[in-house]
């Protein structure tokens, strides 16, 4: 079961570590939404997360969907 706890327009610092097969490093991203996933890898559960990345001087960039454990955003999971 899903206890997801992101606000939208939160800035989420998401790394490689939680992040389904990523393609760079650490990716900060200004949240618009989120969809729970129905074919989720197997063994875990994860999240789409859908946003603007962030340069590292804070400027919004490309929109982007990221794939991440459910655990970072759930109650248990670091603060947002």
């Amino acid at each position: 079961m899903f206890d997801v706890r992101v606000r939208l327009g939160a800035v989420l610092r998401i790394d490689a570590a939680d992040r389904y097969r990523p393609s760079d490093g650490p990716v900060a991203l200004w949240v618009t939404g989120v969809r729970m996933v129905l074919n989720r890898p197997e063994r875990e559960q994860w999240v789409w997360v859908e946003g603007n990345k962030l340069s590292p001087d804070g400027c919004r960039g490309p929109q982007t969907q990221i794939l991440v454990r459910a655990t970072l955003l759930s109650s248990l999971g670091p603060a947002r």
